[in-house]
């Protein structure tokens, strides 16, 4: 009785409230330090890779939107890739999207060590790295429902954040905080790194709309699927404009060779302003937004798991705990906390260059789900005409931002960092493959028999008949 309350209740969102919880979980690290390295990269350019990647993102979501709408599924995008092609795209999909949520949280972990070191640039960032880490973990073993209402304020501030931003930068604009350094000024060159450097920029763009595919996943709470489109273009609506208008106006209160990837941009277009306490209390906001984001990776990441061995996609150990009387899913936490010492790990071996390289691979990771998006709507939904145009402009814009990692040498690493999760997702498929076609193949010998007997009754009675 419970459980039919808590879903009735669950599907209650409206289409607009859907899209505002939407722009609150895909707004993260992803964009507040991610930005960064599009700008280190494309220049000025970066504004027109969001504008490009919105319209991406839009072509996905619009398919991926469409298959709910007419079909609403648990696993949402996993479930229709292996209703479209069968077990073996359920299984290399869900893994794909794990492997990505896996970087995606190293990435944010990696992103809050590099705040933290706003303050304290003296302390390794491997520290930050595991004090965050075991704190977020703490809160998935605790599950308390304190954290879970704490989410909304965490999300409101990311808002808040970026709207601060915002305001204090129309008003430097305009004059009304001074600065004795160069001051605002309209970038002279928008293509300041040739069409390589935006082609290669593309990907961080891109990056900053991941989370279609949690959106996807949240359409079931919606009170009618069928509004599930309406809710994806508010969303990448409002969130092209907040990228768009946030990044210009850092353009302009600091030239684009002032960006680095050690602090975010938000920051740096701030420091020669000398507000006090503004950039400290930004920067705070920041740790703040990114540990909820990190942590809701920490659960995404857990929670795939578990849904993947329910499924029979994973040893069936991650499940459940130990003892029948242990509800929290032990050994799927134990597999994240792996996943997390890994990126704490890489982060001691490797501080300067380790934020680039999982952010690439983990944008890269998400693009590969993307793509498998629209060509599982190929497959299950009736395209005519536009429809059809719309699946294969997306699938080419969606492969230019994976082809241009190739042309930088910040990109380069994590696009064959990818490609090595791919090879072992590739490879494990094919064994579980062969593995599924010999259980099929016991199940059919296993049915034999009883046929076997009824043929050869009728084959004795109608040689019976013949004598």
């Amino acid at each position: 009785m419970n459980n039919k309350n808590s879903t009735q209740e669950e599907k209650k969102l409206r289409w607009w409230q859907l899209s505002l919880l939407g722009v609150a979980c895909t707004v993260g690290t992803g964009f507040f330090l991610g930005s960064h390295i599009a700008i280190q990269i494309g220049g000025p350019s970066a504004v027109l890779g969001y504008i490009l990647a919105a319209f991406g993102a839009y072509l996905v979501y619009d398919k991926l939107s469409r298959m709910t709408a007419e079909d609403p599924l648990e696993g949402s995008f996993r479930s229709y890739a292996k209703k479209a092609f069968g077990r073996w795209a359920g299984f290399s999909s869900g893994w794909v999207y794990w492997s990505s949520e896996l970087l995606i949280m190293g990435s944010q972990l990696t992103a809050l060590s590099l705040f933290s070191r706003f303050w304290f640039p003296q302390v390794p960032m491997w520290c930050f790295a595991a004090g965050f880490g075991i704190l977020g973990l703490l809160i998935i073993i605790l599950g308390t429902k304190g954290f879970e209402r704490m989410e909304s304020i965490f999300a409101v501030m990311k808002i808040a954040a970026i709207l601060m931003f915002l305001a204090i930068a129309i008003l430097a604009i305009s004059g009304v905080f001074k600065t004795h350094a160069h001051g605002p000024s309209i970038p002279g060159h928008w293509l300041p790194t040739g069409i390589t450097g935006f082609w290669a920029a593309l990907i961080f763009a891109f990056y900053g709309y991941g989370g279609l595919e949690a959106l996807g996943l949240m359409t079931m709470r919606l009170k009618d699927p069928k509004d599930a489109p309406k809710a994806g273009k508010v969303m990448l609506l409002v969130l092209m404009l907040i990228y768009v208008a946030s990044i210009g106006l850092a353009l302009i209160l600091e030239p684009w060779e002032s960006y680095v990837v050690k602090e975010s941009p938000f920051v740096v277009a701030l420091v020669d302003y000398k507000l006090a306490y503004v950039p400290h209390l930004f920067n705070a906001v920041l740790i703040i937004a990114g540990f909820s984001t990190m942590t809701a990776s920490l659960f995404a990441v857990t929670t795939m798991i578990v849904t993947l061995a329910g499924d029979g996609d994973a040893p069936a150990i991650f499940t459940k705990g130990r003892k029948r009387e242990e509800k929290k899913p032990l050994a799927a936490i134990g597999l994240t906390a792996a996943g997390l010492l890994a990126s704490v790990v890489f982060a001691l071996l490797m501080p300067e260059s380790i934020y680039e390289y999982i952010t690439t691979a983990a944008g890269i990771m998400l693009l590969y789900n993307w793509l498998f998006i629209l060509v599982t709507s190929g497959r299950l939904l009736q395209l005519k005409g536009w429809g059809k145009a719309k699946k294969y402009i997306g699938i080419v814009l969606v492969s230019l931002a994976l082809t241009g990692t190739l042309f930088h040498k910040i990109s380069r690493p994590g696009f064959f960092i990818s490609l090595g999760f791919i090879a072992v997702i590739g490879c494990v498929t094919l064994v579980m493959r062969h593995y599924w076609s010999k259980q099929d193949g016991s199940a059919e010998a296993e049915s034999i028999p009883k046929d076997g007997i009824k043929r050869n009754m009728l084959q004795g009675r109608n040689k019976g008949r013949i004598r």
